[in-house]
């Protein structure tokens, strides 16, 4: 075990970053606890009450902003990224198959909480095998961090006009993840807005959720309605959504930086159980027992049986108006939730 003042915390820095890289990550960067900027942002966002239901947004006070408040003695974040697009044809087209399900990219594969989580900790165990004990927490979307105000800081990107997370070579189909240190490590350099004029994400929102530059009414948002959202999803973003049953990825597919985008190496991202050419049909068949099994270890699992149900019903009013469909949404109405059966209603009007 090293002294403290014995390490060398720019080779530490810069022997970490190799460790990450071999670990799976894409792109490691380190950065300090200062959030003042995305802090204003934050509150501003609030205040427009563009959260929705996602109260936990500010649940937690100041910790989110400050992250020496979340865990105390952090001095750095260590950002990572990794990248998740399946290596497939455009996924457009089937945005235009009405009889097919559109799930957003991230969500086919393997839930990413886990996969970077533990890579994460395999970092922090080298570190520590390195210069013995130190203080750190990982965190992979599980609590109240900035993770892309960090990741801009940290260099990995910047924040576009989507509010998404670009990189000027990767695009921005890729995942985050955090270690909180107390470890002084050197920060590196936040790198500069690459979006100039572009209003491609703005101009192609089916929802018109980008309001403004940087600014995404959550409450619009076909990611937030089908995911976040428990309740009704309101009438007037139905038929915008098509056949989007879990999250949307409009904003990214026309963004012209994701030409560069890079597949993912790992196997953990690539789709499973053909959901990736799911048809409608097949999908609001499932009952509950082979939705759970269906999506055992997967992002989709956590909106629950109802939701996906819900989702679906809405994704076939948008179809063709088949005897099939008809006949399956009529079957499921004898036997679901009332919440269910509202949307099934709504999309048996639509067919009819």
């Amino acid at each position: 075990m090293q002294s403290r003042d014995d390490i060398d915390f720019s080779a530490l820095a810069a022997t970490l970053k190799q460790w990450g890289l071999e670990l799976g990550f894409d792109a490691v960067g380190i950065t300090d606890t200062e959030l003042t900027e995305a802090e204003s942002h934050l509150h501003n966002w609030l205040s427009k009450d563009f959260h929705g239901e996602m109260s936990w947004m500010h649940s937690h006070g100041s910790k989110r902003t400050h992250p020496e408040q979340l865990v105390e003695g952090t001095l750095r974040v260590i950002s990572v990224r990794m990248n998740y697009l399946p290596d497939e044809p455009d996924p457009t087209h089937l945005l235009e198959k009405s009889t097919h399900a559109f799930i957003s990219r991230y969500a086919l594969g393997r839930d990413y909480h886990k996969v970077l989580r533990q890579r994460l900790q395999k970092l922090a165990d080298k570190i520590a095998d390195h210069i013995g004990p130190f203080g750190y927490r990982a965190f992979v979307d599980s609590a109240p961090v900035m993770e892309k105000a960090l990741a801009e800081k940290a260099g990995l990107g910047w924040i576009g006009k989507h509010s998404n997370l670009l990189s000027r070579d990767a695009g921005s189909w890729f995942f985050l993840g955090e270690l909180y240190t107390d470890l002084p490590l050197p920060i590196d350099a936040p790198l500069t807005d690459h979006c100039g004029e572009c209003t491609a994400c703005i101009d192609h929102c089916p929802t018109q959720a980008i309001v403004a530059p940087y600014q995404v009414d959550a409450r619009k948002c076909i990611s937030y309605l089908t995911i976040e959202l428990k309740d009704s999803i309101p009438i007037e973003f139905r038929k915008a959504m098509g056949n989007r049953i879990y999250g949307c990825d409009d904003c990214q597919q026309c963004c012209p930086w994701n030409r560069f985008a890079q597949p993912a190496e790992l196997n953990d991202f690539m789709p499973r159980h053909g959901l990736d050419q799911a048809a409608l049909i097949e999908l609001f068949d499932w009952d509950e027992e082979t939705f759970l099994k269906k999506t055992e270890g997967s992002a989709i699992r956590r909106i629950g049986f109802e939701r996906w149900q819900r989702n679906i019903a809405i994704a076939l009013g948008n179809g063709k108006s088949t005897d099939k469909a008809i006949s399956l949404l009529k079957k499921k109405r004898q036997d679901c939730s009332e919440l269910v059966a509202e949307h099934i209603d709504w999309a048996l009007e639509q067919l009819n």
